[in-house]
């Protein structure tokens, strides 16, 4: 098992490497696990007493020296019901809040892969037509795998789109969607996704992706405006 595995399960990296040794090497005192990790025995103590407390390892006392063992793997999946549950009672109120504070009208920027993933989120929460300018067949190399999970949704929400598309790929296929192409002399990485009351001004790069979110309803009406004026002229 790779130690990054652990990281995700939400262990930090010393916590990664001792429940590791611990699988692989059985019962084991503090300087087993030293050396098998390359640990200083004080961060073995260390690090086993916060795995105790999470329920990963436990111990038995044998000539007055601990005996740590790793519990098993299955309370990963235990831990992971228990945050589920709670976040299931806990999520009414959260969205209650939230939908009580967030901003009417207002302006957001997203950096990164996650960052773009949280607009196409939100165009999916919205549930309208996606009306897009500018799309590039990038964005599948900078979100790799992710509009296939898109789409799926997309589709499940029964949300079309109209797509003008800044460069023309064959291979393309989007379930309810209709596609036109710009000419060849306009294509630029930029794009603007058009959902809703929203516009979301999108650079497609593959080192500093972005987006700017604008929520305003006259805005929206003008790209939306826009986008007509545009797929009169577009190319089928």
């Amino acid at each position: 098992m790779e130690i990054e595995q652990l990281r995700k399960l939400g262990l930090t990296n010393n916590e990664a490497l001792v429940y590791r040794a611990l699988l692989e090497l059985g019962p084991s005192l503090a300087g087993q696990i030293s050396r098998k990790t390359g640990l200083h025995r004080r961060n073995v103590y260390d690090t086993t007493e916060r795995l105790i407390k999470k329920g990963l390892v436990g111990y038995i006392l044998k000539n007055n020296r601990r005996l740590f063992q790793a519990s098993s793997p299955n309370i990963f999946l235990e831990t992971m019901r228990e945050r589920e549950n709670l976040l299931k009672n806990a999520l009414p109120e959260m969205i209650s809040l939230y939908e009580g504070t967030k901003e009417k009208e207002g302006t957001n920027f997203y950096k990164g892969k996650t960052g773009l993933k949280a607009v196409f989120e939100d165009e999916i929460e919205m549930g309208k037509e996606i009306l897009i300018i500018g799309a590039s067949p990038l964005a599948y190399e900078i979100l790799q795998f992710y509009f296939k999970w898109f789409d799926k949704r997309r589709k499940e929400n029964k949300i079309r789109t109209r797509v003008i598309f800044n460069k023309k790929d064959e291979k393309l296929k989007i379930p309810l969607s209709e596609i036109r192409y710009l000419p060849q002399k306009y294509v630029s990485p930029l794009a603007i996704n058009i959902y809703g009351d929203k516009v979301a001004i999108i650079l497609w790069s593959k080192e500093n992706p972005l987006a700017i979110v604008i929520k305003n309803k006259e805005i929206s009406e003008g790209y939306k405006k826009y986008f007509e004026l545009m797929w009169k002229t577009a190319a089928k």
